[in-house]
């Protein structure tokens, strides 16, 4: 169920530099969860922390020109959305939103925590004009859909606990349905569940190609610079029990 985060699970790319783009300094994170139609099912209910939730994206350069980009990290702290927990994890479900604007993009912090591939300095520059290219219309077109939303909660994959895991984790794998840039796609997200009296945790790493997403990849000068195909997401998600 929980395999939504991702998510993601989402989804997101860059590179380049442009005229810099203020980022609106309030959330636009608008938790609506109890109008949501999961919200109705049977089983325990929780609302996304989102000061305890992060979504980690990270893109790579390519092209024969790969050496004038930069590798990004893309980071949002703002997640919104809930979850229904059964105790029969395939009747779970869950909704993400999270909205395109709130991406933080190159935080040094990020940066050195993902170590050697990020170590190269980003200029306040560079951030801005890759934070223009992700959100124009030719990528995430923010504009018009300003927010990538993922649900669902059917598991494909057997429940086990984690090496090292505590008798409450399980390693799930479950099937999301992820809306970006007004493409939906179905994926299938690994993540460790922790589920505590109050409060429910996922935490997962995996790679998607954004061609699968129905993004492009962006390019420059013909393809000799360019982002690569496959972006890495990291997610740890929080939900606390209403």
């Amino acid at each position: 169920m929980f395999k939504f985060f991702g998510a993601g699970i989402f989804i997101l790319l860059i590179a380049g530099c442009g005229a810099p783009r203020p980022r609106q300094s309030v959330s636009q994170c608008k938790d609506d969860s109890p109008s949501r139609p999961e919200m109705a099912l049977p089983g325990k209910a929780y609302r996304i922390d989102a000061s305890q939730s992060e979504l980690r994206v990270l893109v790579y350069r390519a092209g024969p020109m790969a050496s004038l980009g930069h590798n990004h990290v893309l980071l949002h702290r703002d997640l919104c959305g809930a979850v229904r927990l059964r105790d029969q994890t395939s009747a779970s479900a869950f909704w993400l939103k999270i909205s395109v604007g709130e991406f933080v993009v190159d935080d040094a912090q990020a940066r050195r925590e993902e170590g050697p591939d990020f170590a190269a300095q980003v200029s306040d520059g560079a951030k801005s004009g890759t934070q223009e290219n992700m959100l124009g219309a030719a990528v995430l077109n923010a504009v018009e859909f300003p927010a990538i939303v993922v649900h669902g909660g059917a598991v494909v994959g057997a429940q086990r606990r984690p090496a090292g895991g505590t008798p409450d984790a399980a390693t799930l794998i479950a099937t999301v349905a992820v809306s970006v840039a007004g493409h939906e796609t179905k994926i299938d997200v690994p993540l460790t569940l922790q589920v505590d009296p109050s409060r429910v945790s996922a935490s997962g790493t995996l790679v998607v190609r954004q061609s699968t997403l129905g993004l492009t990849p962006y390019s420059l000068m013909l393809g000799a610079l360019q982002v690569q195909d496959g972006i890495a997401i990291k997610f740890k998600i929080v939900g606390r029990q209403i």
